[in-house]
């Protein structure tokens, strides 16, 4: 269902997308609005499952998990993958995608030795390829 958002409503979720602790205070001075509607907006994308929720972004280099791999995977053993992964505490995001691949996996990894330790546990699910990130050009980008 498509729902309208206003410049306002907007303006509010870019804010908290880029910072969601920042407090309802700040975030009325920034958009000329008082306190009191400014909780009330929130409160009614909350309510709409606009906002869905609130989220922490880690710096995983700092973890030891800075290596960003990208697997493409061909299988016939959907929701065996599919568990595989809820499993792997590597796997960040999994995706159902069209074409050759059915599934792409995004997983972190401290090494290519944990990457090639991965892959090799999907051999038993059916034909993969990895694609190593060289650098992020953009990340958590703002969508409104």
């Amino acid at each position: 269902m498509d729902h309208y958002l206003d410049d306002i409503d907007k303006k509010i979720m870019q804010l908290l997308q880029q910072n969601a602790r920042m407090p309802i205070s700040q975030i009325s001075k920034q958009i000329a609005m008082s306190s009191p509607s400014v909780k009330e907006r929130i409160m009614k994308l909350e309510e709409k499952n606009i906002i869905a929720s609130y989220t922490t972004v880690f710096r995983l280099q700092e973890l030891n998990r800075g290596m960003t791999t990208f697997i493409l995977v061909k299988t016939e053993q959907c929701q065996e993958l599919v568990d595989f992964c809820h499993n792997a505490g590597e796997v960040t995001d999994l995706f159902r995608i069209s074409g050759e691949y059915n599934y792409l996996i995004k997983i972190q990894t401290a090494s290519i030795g944990e990457v090639a330790a991965f892959q090799d546990t999907l051999v038993q699910l059916g034909a993969s390829k990895s694609h190593i990130s060289m650098k992020n050009i953009i990340e958590n980008r703002v969508l409104l």
